[in-house]
C-alpha cells in the first residue's frame, strides 16, 4: 500500500504515497470520531442548559448551591495547582540533574495516580483520616476536621493532579541538558539567578502545558473528591459533583447549566493546549 518515492526538489526528502481512497477514508474516520465523542455531547450540553431560555440559564448558575460550588472549584484549583506546580519543577529538577538511589522508583511513585482509580485515592483518605480512619480519634479530639471537609477535598485532588507538571517537564529537561547551567555558574551565576535566567525560558512551554492540564484536572475532578466530600450542599460540593446532584433531582437544566461552564472549561484548554504546542514549535524552529 505504501509507495516511498524521492523529492525531484529534494534527493533526501522521502514523500509517502498513498491512494486517494486511504486518505479521504483517514480523514472521514478521524472527523466522524471527533464529531461523534467531541462535538456531539458539547453541543448536547449546550442544547440542554439552555433548551428553556437564557433566564432559565442565568438564573440556574446565579443559584445559591451552583455559585458555592464555583467558589470551592475555584479555590480547590487555586490552591493544588500552585503546590503541584512546585511539586513538578522540584522532582523534575531531582530526576533529570541528579543520579540516586532509588530514582527509578521515585519515577514510579509519581506515575501511580495514573494507574490508582480516583475513587480508590478517595477511600485511602477517608481510612486515614475518617472518623474510624486510624488518625480519626485524634483529629476528633483536637477538632480538625479533613474529611468531609475542604481539606480532604484538596487532599484528594493533589493526589489525582501531582504527576501532570512533573511528567511534562522530566523528558524536557533530560533532552535539555545542563551545559547552560554549569556556564552560567561557572561564571558566578547564583543557583536561583541560574534558574530563573536559564532553567525556566527553556522549560516555559512544557512547564505552562503541565499547568494547564493540572487546572483542567483539579477542576474537572469527581472521583476522589466525591468519596471525601460528603455531599454537603453548599459547603463541600464542586462543581462536577453538583452536576451529578441536580441530574438525579431531574434539575436538567441546572445540571445542564453547571455542565456548560465544565464544557467550556475544556474547550478553552484545548484551544490554549493548542496554542501552546504551535508556540513551542515555533521557538525549536528559531532556536
Amino acid at each position: 500500500m505504501n509507495t516511498l518515492t524521492n523529492s525531484a526538489t529534494n534527493p533526501e526528502a522521502i514523500v509517502l504515497s498513498e491512494p486517494d481512497w486511504v486518505r479521504y477514508g483517514l480523514t472521514g474516520l478521524t472527523l466522524s470520531i471527533i464529531g461523534l465523542f467531541l462535538i456531539l455531547p458539547l453541543a448536547t450540553v449546550l442544547l440542554e442548559a439552555f433548551s428553556k431560555g437564557w433566564e432559565t440559564y442565568s438564573a440556574s448558575l446565579g443559584h445559591p448551591d451552583t455559585l458555592a460550588a464555583i467558589r470551592l472549584t475555584l479555590l480547590t484549583a487555586a490552591i493544588t495547582v500552585p503546590l503541584t506546580t512546585v511539586f513538578g519543577i522540584s522532582a523534575a529538577w531531582a530526576i533529570a540533574r541528579f543520579e540516586f538511589r532509588g530514582k527509578s522508583f521515585l519515577i514510579t511513585l509519581i506515575d501511580l495516580p495514573f494507574s490508582v482509580s480516583p475513587v480508590i485515592a478517595g477511600l485511602i483518605y477517608v481510612l486515614v483520616f475518617g472518623a474510624q480512619g486510624w488518625l480519626g480519634p485524634w483529629l476528633s479530639e483536637h477538632d480538625i476536621k479533613i474529611v468531609f471537609a475542604v481539606p480532604g477535598i484538596i487532599l484528594a485532588t493533589l493526589f489525582v493532579t501531582f504527576p501532570f507538571v512533573a511528567r511534562e517537564l522530566i523528558p524536557l529537561m533530560q533532552e535539555m541538558g545542563h551545559e547552560e547551567e554549569e556556564a552560567a555558574l561557572s561564571l558566578g551565576a547564583s543557583g536561583w539567578k541560574t534558574f530563573f535566567r536559564i532553567t525556566l525560558p527553556n522549560i516555559k512551554w512544557g512547564l505552562l502545558y503541565g499547568v494547564l492540564l493540572c487546572n483542567a484536572r483539579a477542576m474537572g475532578e469527581f472521583g476522589a473528591v466525591s468519596v471525601v466530600s460528603g455531599h454537603i450542599r453548599g459547603l463541600t460540593n464542586t462543581l462536577p459533583l453538583h452536576v451529578e446532584i441536580t441530574y438525579n433531582e431531574y434539575d436538567f437544566v441546572g445540571s445542564f447549566a453547571s455542565a456548560s461552564l465544565l464544557a467550556g472549561l475544556a474547550v478553552v484548554t484545548l484551544v490554549v493546549k493548542t496554542y501552546l504546542e504551535w508556540k513551542q514549535n515555533q521557538d525549536r524552529k528559531v532556536a
